[in-house]
């Protein structure tokens, strides 16, 4: 196996213990008024919160975005990278990845809208980092599978 390759694989593998690690670290801390504490918020909570509040498609569409797409998408480029399944799941894998960033980007417009709201306070916290990283880190083990594919590097 190419050394290249190894490290692709390494790095994929990785992102299997760093997902579930990102899903259940706080994202943000939320207050409803300055004098009061911050809760945390993460990914886990926000679906148990919204699975809760009879929010239940909401909260599948959030886990489908959150958990499974870049759970999927990093078994499949798993078995891609192991050669236990075809090259030609790569575009599955792309769109995959696109789902996974559309969460990133919600959860970047919600903390946004909060923070404009004047009778709240909301920080960012680690897990919100660790998912971001996570995910950008997904986009490019795809992005360098597929250049290493096109080339006929990876066997």
């Amino acid at each position: 196996m190419p050394r290249m390759l190894r490290l692709l694989t390494a790095l994929n593998l990785a992102l299997l213990i760093l997902f579930p690690i990102a899903w259940a670290a706080p994202l943000m801390r939320a207050g409803l008024l300055p004098l009061f504490g911050l809760s945390e918020i993460s990914i886990l909570s926000g679906i148990g919160t919204l699975w809760t509040e009879g929010e239940a498609v909401l909260a599948v569409l959030v886990a489908l975005f959150a958990l499974a797409a870049p759970m999927a998408k990093t078994m499949a480029l798993a078995l891609m990278h192991l050669s236990r399944a075809p090259l030609t799941l790569l575009p599955a894998v792309q769109l995959l990845g696109k789902l996974a960033m559309a969460d990133v980007f919600l959860i970047a417009v919600y903390i946004t809208l909060a923070k404009g709201i004047a009778v709240g306070r909301v920080e960012t916290a680690w897990g919100l980092w660790l998912f971001t990283a996570c995910v950008v880190m997904s986009f490019g083990i795809a992005l360098a599978t597929k250049r290493m594919a096109r080339r006929g590097n990876l066997v």
